[in-house]
Order: structure tokens, then sequence, then C-alpha cells
């Protein structure tokens, strides 16, 4: 499918601020209690994620580099700087066209990328065409309806440069969504029950995804269909 022109300025105009202030976006990881939290839901995952990995929206590779993920693609050129320091092999590209042969990939990322796609279904058959049989397709997300989903949301209303272009979803949502572009749900993880705006303080993740959770990660294999895997067509989103 071919990306429309106003698709195409989507992409730009979300991904123009993370390249002009790519130093500020990098240096916000550094000690912040979120990345840790986060970062020990996606770790407590027990299928561990095969190689080779790919991650979508890589950024600056800090998620990259602690999940030990072996490639990155993102639309913003000067994170990608960041990433390549930290021994990440990447490249400028969307997820509407990864440049990936088909079946190579063992696993595949997206953590806090969807809410930013102009496009998910089709960045969705991208990630279907690329993985393996066996693939897994691994999701980290904010829950619209939780609380720091709300503050996103007041972010992106106040005209917030980096979420002015995001869309949030609920759990279940996002679960249909995925369904519709043949993955099902094999594991999920839920922390940051912690309300925004107090002294975060360390978290242990639950298993399952919960909507009032302040961050989600889902864990997703290719649906099964007479024997084998098929991706079904669908309507975008």
């Amino acid at each position: 499918m071919n990306t429309s022109s106003a698709e195409k300025r989507d992409w730009k105009d979300t991904a123009r601020p993370f390249d002009r202030l790519a130093r500020e976006y990098d240096s916000w990881f550094e000690g912040n209690p979120l990345f840790r939290i986060e970062l020990a839901a996606l770790l407590a995952v027990q299928e561990k994620p095969a190689h080779p990995s790919l991650e979508i929206g890589v950024g600056p590779g800090r998620f990259a580099r602690a999940l030990d993920i072996d490639f990155g693609i993102d639309p913003a050129i000067s994170p990608l700087q960041f990433a390549g320091s930290r021994n990440i092999l990447c490249m400028q590209a969307v997820g509407e066209k990864i440049p990936v042969r088909s079946g190579c990939m063992g696993t595949v990322f997206i953590l806090f990328t969807l809410c930013f796609l102009a496009d998910p279904a089709q960045v969705l058959r991208e990630c279907f065409r690329i993985l393996k049989p066996d693939g897994r397709l691994l999701i980290g997300m904010i829950p619209g309806m939780s609380k720091w989903g709300e503050l996103i949301t007041r972010k992106k209303e106040e005209n917030n440069p980096f979420y002015r272009h995001a869309r949030l979803r609920s759990v279940a949502e996002t679960k249909a969504l995925l369904s519709l572009g043949g993955f099902s749900v094999i594991e999920s993880w839920s922390t940051l029950f912690q309300p925004p705006g107090n002294t975060l303080t360390a978290e242990s993740p639950r298993q399952g995804s919960e909507e009032d959770a302040g961050f989600c990660v889902l864990v997703l294999k290719k649906k099964e269909a007479d024997g084998g895997t098929t991706q079904p067509d669908y309507p975008d989103n």
C-alpha cells in the first residue's frame, strides 16, 4: 500500500521534535525512575526475545541497548547517532516500509511508538512480513485510560512538541488492533500503578494487562490458520 502525502507529513511532523531535541530526549533517560520501572517490566518477560531482533522507533537506543536488541529503525535521524554510539545497527526508515527481507526476524519491538504511527495497520503488516513463522512481536504501551495516559493526553492538548501527534489507545483497543493484524497475545505484564506527580519508587511488574497501569507489555505471536500462519486482510485504522 502506498503511503499518502498526508501520512508522509504525519510521520515527518511526529519525528521533527525528536530530531530537533535529540540530546534533551536522550538525557531524559539518565537516572530516570520511569525508565527503570518500565525496563523492569520488559525484562520480566518469561519468553526471552529471539534474535535477530529489531526495534521500530529505536530513538537514542536506550531500551535497545538494555534489552540487547540488534537493529533499530527510526524516522528521526539525530537520535540514531546516539543509538549507533550504543552499538545498535540502525538506519533511518519508517515502520510502514521496513527495509528488511521477509521472514528473517526473531523478535520485533514497538516500544512507546504505536501511538505515534501514521498508519499502524500497515506497520503491523510489515511486522508480520518480516517476522519468522515462530517470531514474536513485543509491544510496550501507555494505556490511554490510565492516569499516565491522561497525563499524556493533557500534554497533547497543550501542544507539547513530543506528544502533540500521539494517539493513545486502551489496552482492549490495542489488542483488537493487533488481532486484526494477525497477532495473538501470549504473555503480558503491567506496572507503574503509582500516579504521576509523586516521587516514584521501585515497582515490581504484575502479570497481565491492566487498563489502569501506566505501562503495559504485550508479547504476541502470529495467529495460526490451517496449520500455518496467515496474515488476514483488514481495513486500515
